[in-house]
């Protein structure tokens, strides 16, 4: 089987848009809710909101994707993504940035995790690493080329200009799946990608390198969260950067994991998975050590530079080792679901965590305590595969 280009280029570019209109704004709204009188614990539940309604149809929409096919919830997501997008020029407090998200993490939930499945679906064998890779790097260059744009926009307009530059984005990326993209199956029953009858997450996560995967993501992505809804927080006010330095710093994270997004997937396809998460893991350990001693712009940079790092060794690994399994299930949604839950949990966790510790004790408890996880979910992963 080789690659069908007629699916994979229209949902790569779809993703590249999507994300870099969301990459506009993540990197400003902790300093816009914090402007709006937002605490650390508020700033933490705008983050996890996302993250909230994402966990809790990320599973529904990835089994429901294996029986009904993508493009319908391709499509609907995205509109809806762009819809929502526009109404956040109109918001003026901290209630309606958390109820916005809310919505937006139930758009996102039909189109990240679908998107993979689909690609995971029309992968060929033994190329899982490459594919995917070469897939994450669009999802990686919106969210690297997002930030700095957002930052500069800001600067140079204000916040509600860069509110509707998402939306107009993610408009864009509907109109690319719903013109190019061809349904994967028809009604008759020949479709070289047939529909499937979806497969019990609870069947699923009882086989070992499943849930090493799940718990990996999940702990990944938990540190994830904390850079996303605190870093810019710690630059703003504890190294008084601009929005620009701000977009940058966050950057480097993204722009670095997805410059070796595609290497490393062709690496993966020749070298050992199971070392290239490790050492993904070790990495992200080490980062968080350094955000918790950055004193400066430069330090903050190459600490979040080092996670990025991370990611992208272990990331293409992970996806090829879910389409492994996934094929191997015939659960391809299903199994992109769960690792789309697990990136949806550690996300939602992540910064509400962060957040009650900090107004607790100290930006260095929840480096330190993001350290901790990556630690326990390096090592669930080492002995489960």
């Amino acid at each position: 089987m080789s690659l069908d280009l007629k699916i994979f280029i229209p949902l790569c570019l779809a993703v590249f848009v999507t994300t870099l209109g969301a990459g506009l704004v993540a990197p400003l709204l902790p300093v816009y809710a914090h402007e709006l009188g937002a605490g650390a614990f508020q700033i933490g539940l705008i983050f996890a909101a996302f993250s909230l309604t994402r966990t809790l149809f990320v599973p529904y929409f990835g089994k429901l994707s294996d029986r009904r096919g993508k493009k319908p919830f391709l499509t609907t997501g995205l509109f809806s993504y762009f819809f929502l997008s526009l109404l956040y020029a109109s918001s003026n407090d901290v209630l309606a940035l958390i109820f916005l998200r809310l919505g937006q993490g139930f758009a996102s939930a039909m189109i990240f995790p679908v998107a993979q499945a689909y690609v995971g679906m029309i992968t060929p064998s033994k190329k899982e690493g490459r594919i995917m890779g070469l897939f994450n790097l669009s999802l990686y260059g919106g969210l690297s080329f997002g930030p700095i744009i957002g930052g500069i926009v800001k600067d140079v307009f204000n916040i509600k200009v860069s509110f509707l530059s998402m939306g107009g984005l993610a408009f864009s990326g509907f109109l690319l799946c719903l013109l190019l993209l061809p349904a994967e199956s028809r009604s008759d029953g020949k479709s070289p990608y047939p529909l499937k009858n979806p497969t019990s997450y609870l069947e699923l996560i009882r086989k070992g390198p499943i849930l090493s995967l799940f718990v990996f993501r999940a702990c990944f992505t938990t540190c994830l969260g904390i850079i996303w809804a605190f870093l810019p927080f710690l630059a703003s006010t504890k190294l008084d950067l601009s929005s620009s330095a701000i977009g940058i710093v966050v950057m480097l994270n993204v722009f670095v994991a997805g410059l070796f997004q595609a290497p490393m997937g062709y690496l993966a396809d020749r070298f050992n998975k199971r070392f290239m998460v490790t050492a993904g893991g070790i990495l992200a350990i080490i980062s968080f050590f350094r955000i918790n001693n950055a004193d400066s712009f430069v330090g903050l940079a190459l600490a979040n530079g080092i996670f990025g790092f991370a990611g992208g060794i272990s990331f293409p690994a992970i996806m090829a080792l879910g389409v492994i399994e996934g094929r191997a299930t015939e659960a391809m949604g299903s199994v992109m679901g769960l690792l789309a839950l697990g990136h949806s949990l550690g996300m939602l966790v992540g910064p509400l965590v962060a957040g009650i510790l900090i107004d607790f004790f100290s930006f260095k408890v929840i480096f330190i305590s993001g350290a901790l996880i990556m630690g326990a979910g390096t090592l669930v992963f080492l002995r489960n595969h």
